[in-house]
């Protein structure tokens, strides 16, 4: 309360600011009177009273008292204090208008504390980058400023006392008291921020406690365990970005992001996955697709039949780790031989993650470089260890050659490595061409926790043709200390199976076999890429390469890039060429049609074996291999008849054999629902999966006992001819004419109708389907486990496979050679000692 009230009612009261009087000094006529003055109004008020914006208590200053007036027109008497009285009325609605007393300072430091603490739990419980939160210490300025004017300045500083409240993420709506969300949404909370006066300290905010929706608390524990990957959450028939990963998916495809509930939104349909996927991880992204893991028919039956659908994380991916269904979508195999593969064939030729490692020796005060390159997409595996000096120019000229899409690097790297990968990053062709660089933490490069790592993974693998831990324990220190990160980064991926072969590891340099060219000697002839642009074309690869296979196109880079210095082996491949040349034999031009227009067979038998393959991806790698095979051993007698060459010859001989174990496993398959994608009907024969052959036995009785129903429904509507339909999807209507519908008992459901008839559902079809339904999503399960265990058998042939593609990669690289003999004047040297 003030403590000095003016007494004269010519002014504006405290009571009298609330009710917005143009004039105070105006009056109306007591009630009775039925002419009106504008000159003699009394000091009623003539608009409804407004509510204090804050809500604080309303200064009853009754001292000036409001009385009745005159009914003459000469005089005019002011209000004075004791003159008259309020009535009830008046009184109980100025009463309204009050509130309850002013908190006591501890109650005021108590609510302080848990607005305190509930902008703590808003920030930690979303996972996701806050955004700008509106000033409101700028608006409550200009509300100090604004009501200074009308004289309470006691009031003021009780309204421009600071607020506490939560700090919301940018799951809250725009303009509900924090900032997120876009344009038109953030303009309009601001200026309502700026209009609306703040609410009374005392009452309860309404933004105090964000209120998710079950959806949301899941994405939330989902984005919290994987804090640095764009999610893609499967809801129904589309894919679902949420918060900032909404944002910056929205940016990247072009596609419009709004707001929903709390969180930012926007979505994609679920067979344009792969496209979307792709185009974010070519920006760097680190991408993550989260599944329903329950069926709609199955939850129905169980416990939690009114929770939300169970998710989880089935796959991430990165520019390296581009492996799966979900990403490589497999044409049919006419449009390969056709060459319309489209996004297929879009893949760069080679996708290595490479990790680097450094260590030290203050000894020798030497710096020594270890890396192990690994491609997961072809299961190649490089290592090298290996001394540099400042310049860094030894790491120069291996990343050149490998030339990786992503590179892991500890968290202490030097500056003047981490200035080299720099530069090389910014060295793209391309704007979305650039190397992701993902930093590790420093305890993971460490030798002791490397190793731990290595041995753990190397002691619990029995599979066939795997490395044994004695090999992997001989290799350098820095190799190891790059191999147990490397380890741990593509466990998240589950790609960490390609790490086990035998004979996947390669090293990097072998001075034994090939020459060893420096990053200047790459870069100065042009030997991979040209210095306008950057691009392959220009190059020395350019002219040498005319393969027409995928896997033997990275076979050219290699041989181009460590050239051989063997004598021997040099004329083992000029006789090859040679002989092409010259032969007018039809067997070298139809081995040479074999090789045209194949699928990337060497990605194919790697996906395979990483248990990620779709059924058509698989039909297409496993036919191809087939038929590869046959038709090389009906060649067999031209081959050995035909051809010189001791080393064509040992590749086109060993060949059929390596590729014969892809005819049993193509057996087995149906070619319709393989191609379709039908893992229900997938086999065609079921002997060897007894789980299925069960559950289809279960499902036909059910069928059977539905089609012996009809009897039943036939006696009851007096329609011996009557049979089910099937109407969108929804099996076994009953369909009855409306005119016929009191023949209906009274217990059958009505599912749908038209103005002619109306489809019913007997209590028998009611829980018999739904019993079907059950079994029939129960069986795609089944099926989904026996497809996974039906590729871990054809992994088992993976080493097998991969040594025949690499003779048919051979054999392309051998032609591509005798193509550019073909087309100028070159000559063959003879390779004498070096």
């Amino acid at each position: 309360m003030p403590k000095s009230v003016k007494k004269s009612c010519s002014a504006q009261t405290s009571i009298s600011r609330y009710f917005n009087t143009p004039n105070p000094a105006e009056h109306q006529l007591p009630r009775g009177k039925q002419k009106v003055s504008s000159q003699d109004d009394c000091g009623l008020p003539a608009k409804r009273a407004k509510l204090s914006p804050q809500g604080h208590k309303v200064k009853e200053d009754l001292d000036c008292e409001i009385t009745s007036c005159q009914s003459t027109k000469e005089t005019k008497r002011p209000l004075s204090r004791g003159a008259g009285g309020v009535c009830s009325s008046t009184l109980k609605k100025l009463r309204g208008f009050t509130c309850t007393t002013e908190p006591s300072d501890t109650e005021r430091k108590v609510k302080e504390t848990a607005g305190a603490s509930s902008k703590i739990c808003n920030q930690g419980s979303s996972g996701w980058r806050p955004h700008d939160v509106t000033d409101q210490h700028s608006n409550n300025n200009r509300l100090q400023q604004a009501e200074v004017e009308d004289g309470d300045e006691e009031e003021v500083k009780e309204r421009g006392k600071p607020k506490q409240g939560a700090c919301f993420s940018q799951f809250v709506k725009p303009g509900s008291g924090g900032g997120g969300g876009g344009g038109r949404g953030r303009g309009r909370g601001r200026r309502a921020a700026e209009l609306s006066p703040p609410s009374d300290s005392s009452a309860p905010s309404r933004n105090s406690k964000t209120v998710y929706t079950p959806l949301e608390q899941q994405v939330i524990q989902l984005k919290q365990q994987h804090k640095d990957a764009l999610l893609a959450v499967e809801c129904g028939y589309k894919y679902r970005f949420f918060g900032e990963d909404a944002e910056i998916a929205a940016k990247e495809l072009n596609i419009i992001c709004h707001l929903d509930h709390n969180f930012m939104t926007c979505s994609i349909p679920t067979h344009r996955l792969f496209v979307h996927v792709r185009r974010l991880v070519s920006q760097g992204h680190k991408v993550g697709v989260v599944k329903q893991t329950e069926t709609s028919a199955i939850k129905a039956s169980g416990a939690t039949k009114n929770a939300l659908f169970g998710r989880q994380l089935s796959a991430l991916y990165t520019k390296s780790t581009l492996v799966g269904e979900d990403v490589n979508p497999v044409c049919k195999l006419g449009d390969v031989e056709e060459g319309d593969c489209g996004d297929v064939m879009s893949d760069p030729p080679e996708s290595f993650l490479l990790c680097i490692s450094e260590s030290w020796d203050k000894l020798k005060k030497q710096l020594t470089v270890g890396l192990v390159a690994v491609q997961p997409s072809t299961g190649d595996v490089l290592f090298d260890c290996f001394p540099d000096s400042q310049s860094r120019s030894e790491l120069e000229g291996r990343v050149l050659k490998i030339n990786p899409v992503e590179i892991l690097v500890p968290s202490d790297l030097s500056e003047q490595t981490l200035r080299l990968l720099q530069s090389i990053t910014n060295a793209s062709a391309q704007e979305d061409d650039s190397v992701r660089i993902e930093k590790r933490d420093n305890t993971q490069f460490e030798f002791a926790s490397a190793m731990n790592t290595v041995t753990e993974f190397y002691c619990c693998t029995q599979d066939k043709g795997s490395r044994s831990l004695s090999s992997v324990a001989s290799l350098e220190s820095p190799v190891i200390c790059c191999l147990g990160p490397l380890i741990q980064y593509l466990q998240e991926f589950n790609l960490e199976r390609v790490l086990r072969s035998e004979s996947s590891f390669r090293h990097l340099n072998c001075d034994s076999e090939a020459m060893i060219l420096s990053a200047a000697t790459l870069r100065n002839l042009e030997i991979l890429n040209n210095q306008t642009d950057g691009g392959v074309k220009g190059s020395l690869l350019w002219v040498l390469d005319h393969t027409c296979t995928p896997f033997g196109r990275r076979l050219m880079r290699k041989w181009v890039s460590q050239p051989l210095k063997d004598p021997q082996s040099i004329s083992d491949r000029q006789d090859v060429v040679q002989e092409i040349l010259e032969s007018d034999f039809l067997t070298l031009n139809s081995l040479r049609s074999l090789l045209s227009h194949l699928p990337d067979l060497e990605r194919g038998i790697c996906s395979i074996y990483h248990k990620k393959s779709s059924t058509q991806e698989f039909y297409l790698i496993s036919s191809s291999l087939s038929r590869l095979g046959l038709e090389l051993q009906a060649l067999l007698p031209a081959i050995q008849a035909q051809i010189r060459s001791t080393l064509l010859q040992g590749l086109l001989l060993d060949t059929p054999g390596l590729l014969a174990p892809a005819h049993s496993f193509l057996k087995v398959l149906n070619e319709k629902a393989a191609k379709s994608g039908n893992k229900t009907e997938l086999f065609s024969d079921l002997s060897g999966f007894p789980v299925l052959r069960e559950r289809r036995e279960k499902i036909q009785n059910v069928l059977n006992e539905i089609q012996d129903h009809r009897r039943d429904i036939r006696l009851v509507l007096k329609a011996p001819s009557l049979d089910y339909t099937t109407v969108s999807g929804q099996e076994f209507l009953i369909e009855v004419k409306n005119s016929q519908s009191s023949t209906v008992p009274r217990d059958w459901i009505k599912i749908s109708s038209t103005k002619v008839v109306g489809r019913y559902h007997s209590p028998f079809l009611v829980e018999h389907y739904k019993k079907l339904q059950q079994l029939r999503e129960q069986l795609l399960l089944d099926c989904q486990r026996e497809w996974t265990n039906f590729l871990d058998q054809f992994g088992e042939h993976y080493h097998t496979m991969k040594r025949a593609i690499s003779h048919l990669a051979t054999m392309d690289c051998l032609f591509s050679l005798a193509e550019v003999a073909k087309q100028g004047d070159y000559c063959r040297v003879m390779a004498g000692e070096l």
